[in-house]
């Protein structure tokens, strides 16, 4: 499947240390760099990209294994593909930015904040926990709701499995076309399944287990945070995320009524306007 179109958006590959990363680009000004979650990849913000490129450079990765850029055999922990956004930051002579991210990109938002905040002016993350662990006492009795993670690190089927989750998650929210969702879920299968396996499983088997060993602290963040946060999420409830986000002054949380986890889908709007008043664009 080709590339869709955003008018205005222009497409280019970029040599990210030793990852070859596609990039979608509009607009001039201040950079503002958007990361896309799974089962997503750039095209996630094709109605936020419109909204704030009259005012930024709004720059827009395919993160490692998705979209189009190129799938390596390993690397998918989230700390290693932070280390990409550098390299490509560092390719592209940018030395900071304002970050926006979704779903792992904003994980991934949030570890650039607390190693690199030399790197990131001000962050917006969507639908996304902090890496660290929430003081919400109901929070165990939840993890039901992450079984399907466990479903989609399976070697072998986990890619595939992960295509059709991807599917009934994308048009549960009834915000995106037939259309969309076909530039999203046919992006996962092939030689792409892979990413999707690694992703989940290094996320199970190995990061879950620091995070409860305190590896991510609250009180490091130091990069002024907003979180947008659907209160209609159908893996985390708002108020284990606020009770994340209570824990350092330096975030904020605005819960987003009537939105699922898919919050930039379904209020691109709303997304592009906390954006540019949060980043100070005219």
């Amino acid at each position: 499947m080709g590339l869709p179109h955003v008018p205005g958006v222009e497409h280019r590959y970029v040599d990210a240390g030793r990852l070859r990363m596609h990039v979608a680009e509009a607009g001039e000004g201040a950079p503002v760099l958007a990361l896309h979650g799974w089962p997503q990849h750039w095209y996630v913000w094709r109605a936020v990209i419109p909204r704030l490129a009259p005012y930024a450079r709004v720059i827009c990765p395919d993160l490692r294994g998705f979209g189009w850029t190129a799938v390596p055999g390993g690397g998918y922990d989230r700390e290693t593909m932070a280390r990409d956004v550098l390299a490509l930051l560092d390719a592209l002579g940018l030395e900071r930015v304002r970050l926006i991210g979704h779903d792992w990109g904003g994980w991934i938002g949030f570890l650039l904040c607390l190693h690199h905040p030399e790197r990131v002016e001000r962050f917006v993350g969507c639908s996304s926990l902090p890496p660290w662990p929430s003081r919400d006492p109901r929070a165990p009795l939840d993890a039901w709701r992450l079984t399907y993670q466990a479903a989609l690190s399976l070697p072998w089927v986990g890619g595939w499995i992960g295509q059709r989750f991807a599917r009934l998650a994308l048009e549960s929210t009834r915000a995106l076309s037939p259309t969309e969702v076909d530039a999203f879920v046919d992006r996962l299968g092939g030689e792409r399944a892979g990413a999707t396996e690694l992703l989940y499983r290094t996320f199970l088997l190995r990061e879950t287990v620091q995070v409860v060993r305190g590896r991510y602290r609250a009180g490091d963040l130091a990069v002024p945070t907003l979180v947008l946060f659907g209160d209609r999420d159908q893996v985390i409830p708002v108020r284990t995320v606020r009770a994340a986000l209570a824990q350092t002054d330096a975030a904020e949380l605005e819960p987003v009524p009537g939105a699922s986890h898919f919050v930039v889908d379904e209020r691109p709007e709303l997304v592009a306007e906390r954006a540019r008043e949060f980043f100070g664009l005219a």
